[in-house]
């Protein structure tokens, strides 16, 4: 299996990389991406391609000038873009260094936004592999120490410019270890349910061509969840529910021959049927 690690330059993301390469069962290829936020932003990229040169790592990178006043989330979609596109083209599975705290900011993250169902099963898309999901932050900074492996610190992570970051430091002080483990424990119940979902969606998927009548007599909850199964394997990626609201209403709204964007490619809407085009990137 080839695996497509990415790689920011951090400690969560360096202490993947260690485990994966002394694990000796993949061919590995580092993938960073440098979104020209920060001023500091070129040396981790120069940092990464270093530190897969020192383990003997194939090295693939890209950098975006999005600017200082990007968001999170457009930062967030443009990273998992560059990777998406780079694992299809290598035929790899994108591997990231998401942990148990990780779960936690994110539900909270979700919930300030009046998060549906998936909002809670976060974290655990079958399309990505997250090997430390299992592991603290304290436990990944104790594998550091004691390997003494070298990382860099992301100059944006002590500021309370951003949401996560604020929301960090509240669960830091609110969550004790009790209300963690039942957090915890819901949402691995969600994400066992959200697997299923994805599993009984698959079924019903494949890249090629789709009946536009079907997808508009099958309730409008399903049908957005066969679509988002439909942008998993054709893409690599999900889309947000917004865009997929806006995807099934032009299924069953749209005159034949319409071109519709659907991620980095476009669906054909024919008469009766409706299928991805070629990559338009």
């Amino acid at each position: 299996m080839r695996y497509l690690v990415a790689v920011s330059g951090g400690i969560d993301s360096v202490v993947l990389l260690d485990m994966l390469v002394k694990n000796q069962e993949h061919q590995l290829v580092v993938a960073h991406f440098d979104h020209g936020i920060r001023d500091d932003s070129a040396a981790d990229a120069r940092f990464v391609e270093a530190l897969a040169a020192r383990y003997g790592v194939p090295y693939v990178g890209h950098r975006e000038e999005l600017g200082k006043e990007a968001s999170e989330e457009f930062a967030r979609s443009r990273r998992y873009l560059f990777l998406g596109e780079e694992a299809l083209m290598r035929q790899a599975k994108i591997v990231t260094a998401h942990h148990l705290d990780d779960v936690l900011e994110t539900i909270a993250i979700n919930l300030t936004r009046g998060t549906g169902w998936r909002g809670l099963a976060v974290l655990g898309g079958g399309h990505i592999i997250r090997p430390l999901l299992d592991r603290t932050k304290q436990e990944i900074r104790e594998y550091a120490l004691e390997y003494r492996l070298e990382w860099v610190e992301d100059s944006t992570n002590a500021t309370d410019a951003y949401l996560r970051n604020r929301l960090r430091f509240r669960l830091h002080e609110k969550l004790g270890p009790e209300k963690r483990g039942k957090v915890i424990e819901l949402w691995q119940r969600q994400l066992a349910l959200r697997r299923e979902i994805e599993k009984e969606a698959g079924l019903f998927i494949s890249p090629g061509v789709q009946s536009r009548y079907f997808f508009t007599m099958i309730p409008g909850i399903v049908a957005i969840e066969l679509l988002r199964e439909l942008a998993v394997t054709a893409l690599g990626q999900s889309l947000p529910r917004p865009q997929l609201e806006r995807t099934l209403l032009a299924i069953k709204t749209a005159r034949p021959g319409t071109l519709f964007p659907f991620g980095h490619k476009q669906l054909v809407i024919d008469k009766k049927v409706f299928s991805l085009s070629v990559n338009t990137s």
